[in-house]
């Protein structure tokens, strides 16, 4: 009977995957997403942040950045504040984790001490910028539950469009509308929605590059906020991966010395 099996069962597959529910759907989405940008390690850049307000006004901030992969968890990140002379110094350090509150320590050179970022505060702004404390860390998969909504096009790229819904009832969303490349799996663009499940900011990532023949990083990621007029737009350079970072790249001494 084994050979009538089979070909019974390789027929009914194409039914089986289109039976998946939408939420097994963009669950599947979101860890392709993970398993293409896994096995980096490690990476430096330097980054720009241009502020902008509702009125024009522009401010901007110079910045080093230092990632290391870890296993069976989230990633560590350090950044660091060289320009302007204001907030030279400054410097976040953050554990992301897969399961439970990421740890965040911010270094505050003035003070000279270290102050931790409570999770309630999360949804806090990051230095003055539109990105939320939230989302410096690195997204997991499992910080979320998810469900695919449709198929489009983000300035004419072929597109999965998905939801996800913050785990963590500290978050400051209530849900955030991915669109994300069928054929690279890299997100395009995220449309935030507040606690009053009201639009609040858009993030979109712009000129992609690949690098080690796998991993993608887009050049510019540019957030607007709907509700203030304001703007943050991060513009990343420089990259260097598997510079031989480790864990003693990442601790709390570590801020005080980043200067």
């Amino acid at each position: 009977m084994k050979p009538i099996l089979i070909p019974i069962v390789l027929l009914f597959a194409p039914a089986m995957a289109l039976a998946a529910t939408a939420e097994e759907r963009g669950l599947d989405i979101a860890k392709e997403i993970e398993v293409r940008d896994s096995g980096f390690h490690d990476f430096k850049a330097t980054m720009s942040m241009l502020l902008r307000n509702k009125h024009g006004e522009e401010s901007l901030r110079d910045m080093r950045n230092q990632t290391l992969e870890v296993d069976n968890d989230g990633d560590k990140t350090l950044v660091v504040f060289d320009e302007p002379r204001d907030v030279k110094g400054t410097a976040l350090l953050s554990f992301s984790h897969k399961m439970g509150d990421d740890d965040q320590w911010l270094y505050l050179p003035a003070l000279k001490r270290v102050k931790r970022i409570a999770s309630r505060n999360k949804s806090g702004p990051f230095m003055g910028s539109e990105f939320a404390y939230e989302d410096i860390s690195s997204q997991e998969v499992e910080k979320y539950t998810y469900k695919f909504i449709d198929e489009g096009e983000h300035e004419g790229i072929p597109s999965f469009i998905l939801e996800r819904y913050p785990v963590d009832p500290n978050s400051g969303y209530t849900r955030q509308q991915v669109w994300v490349d069928k054929e690279r799996y890299i997100a395009l663009k995220i449309d935030y929605y507040d606690r009053k499940n009201s639009p609040l900011k858009t993030l979109v990532f712009r000129d992609y590059r690949q690098y080690l023949d796998q991993y993608w990083r887009a050049d510019e990621m540019y957030m607007e906020n709907h509700q203030t007029g304001k703007s943050t737009l991060l513009t990343w350079k420089q990259y260097e991966f598997r510079s031989g970072l480790d864990d003693g790249d990442f601790n709390k001494n570590s801020l005080k010395r980043a200067r």
